[in-house]
């Protein structure tokens, strides 16, 4: 039995209770969740039975397809029969509590500290994506992992989407486009604009804290074109802006609690990959009026046609494919059975039983920390060429040669 420890228990966390209850409908009986940790007693507690204890905050967003709009979801729901123990303090429940493995659902500049302690304690991990607040802290928690020999997994769970999946599929050497060429993606004015603080989380706006909207999609959007492209991006050329300096809560209807911003909520990036795919990106918290997107989401182009959301055009069909149908068509059921275990699609349930299977053996998942490590300096490219007025290399980030947007945040947390 894989007993597991959480820490962290703010909204996101009924998204990651679903996806585990998903996994125990499906026949998964090897692990239960044994310990919550947060700073409020009262918000762990809210997560442990249904009908009982104090009540769970309500989802922030009604955005299909968002975690942040799943709420509802109790321990009790799937592990009635487990007692759970509960703690304010991170480092008492990973040193004392009844726990194997810790879930690190933090903001992001816990995530190295939380790691430091969990690895000290040779308990496995898996960590909310960024990896880490900076490219110093992500290196320090991949070391540690690989000293302790435990198992390290990054919870990045835009690559375990169905589609993303597919997608991957799709530019594989069995699909049909071929090679990545190009990849485009433009969204403004869809999340939380034009001037509402993200996910009611104001350190999401705080430089210090790790925030801004390249470091929170960012890891995301390369994570998926580094899986879909099977290739590394090798160089970024970006700007940000913030374009609401001051952001509020709504409160019955009304804008309350003005809270000024100093980390981007708007970015601009090319990039290129080493196998010499290109790409525009951008992205924006703000945006007044109607917002604004690209095709039906990311736009694709490989060597032998184009993808949008479900709809394939190759040049050698006369008319559109559904991406779905081709991938049930054709892929292998060999890739079908590694992309969609036990049956599931959903990709919080995925990425957890990854991580799951590669404890039971002794491995480490897909997207492990060097995988998260790689997702954050792809990000943090971002900002610092902003920063720089440059492009610069993935591996200028990677090596630490390049951190000047980073320095005060290494500074504040002792990563210098």
């Amino acid at each position: 039995m894989i007993r597991i420890g959480i820490v962290g228990c703010g909204r996101i966390l009924a998204a990651h209770l679903k996806g585990y209850r998903l996994l125990r409908e499906a026949g998964v009986s090897d692990f239960e969740i044994t310990a919550l940790c947060a700073r409020k007693e009262n918000d762990a507690l809210s997560y442990v039975k249904r009908g009982e204890g104090p009540p769970q905050r309500k989802a922030v967003s009604d955005m299909p397809g968002d975690p942040l709009a799943v709420d509802d979801e109790f321990l009790s729901d799937f592990q009635p029969g487990t007692d759970v123990e509960i703690y304010t303090d991170y480092r008492e429940m990973i040193e004392t509590g009844p726990i194997d493995a810790v879930n690190d659902f933090t903001i992001h500049s816990l995530h190295h500290q939380i790691a430091a302690i969990a690895f000290q304690n040779n308990k496995h991990l898996l960590s909310q994506k960024p990896l880490a607040v900076t490219m110093e802290g992500a290196r320090r928690m991949c070391e540690q992992a690989e000293q302790a020999g435990v198992t390290f997994g990054v919870f990045e769970n835009l690559r375990f989407d169905k589609g993303i999946r597919q997608l991957a599929w799709a530019f594989s050497e069995e699909g049909p486009l071929g090679k990545l060429q190009m990849a485009l993606m433009g969204n403004v004015g869809t999340w939380w604009a034009p001037d509402l603080i993200v996910a009611e989380t104001p350190w999401r706006h705080v430089l210090e804290e790790g925030g801004g909207i390249s470091l929170d999609l960012c890891p995301h959007f390369f994570d998926m074109i580094r899986h879909i492209g099977g290739s590394e991006i090798q160089s970024v050329s970006a700007s940000t802006q913030v374009v609401e300096p001051v952001r509020y809560l709504v409160r019955g209807g009304e804008k309350v609690e003005p809270f000024s911003c100093d980390a981007d909520d708007t970015f601009y990036a090319n990039f290129e990959n080493e196998a010499g795919g290109s790409g525009v990106l951008f992205g924006s918290w703000a945006g007044r009026g109607t917002n604004t997107v690209t095709g039906n989401g990311v736009v694709f182009y490989g060597e032998n046609g184009r993808v949008s959301g479900d709809e394939i055009h190759l040049e050698s069909e006369s008319g559109p494919l559904s991406l779905d149908a081709t991938y049930e068509k054709n892929a292998s059921e060999a890739v079908q059975k590694r992309h969609f275990p036990l049956g599931l699609e959903d990709d919080f349930a995925i990425n957890q039983q990854d991580w799951l299977e590669a404890i039971r053996n002794g491995a480490q998942p897909e997207c492990d920390g060097r995988e998260g490590l790689l997702d954050l300096a792809c990000a943090y490219a971002v900002v610092e060429s902003a920063r720089a007025g440059r492009s610069v290399t993935i591996d200028e980030i990677v090596t630490g040669q390049l951190r000047e947007y980073q320095r005060p945040i290494d500074e504040k947390y002792g990563l210098l």
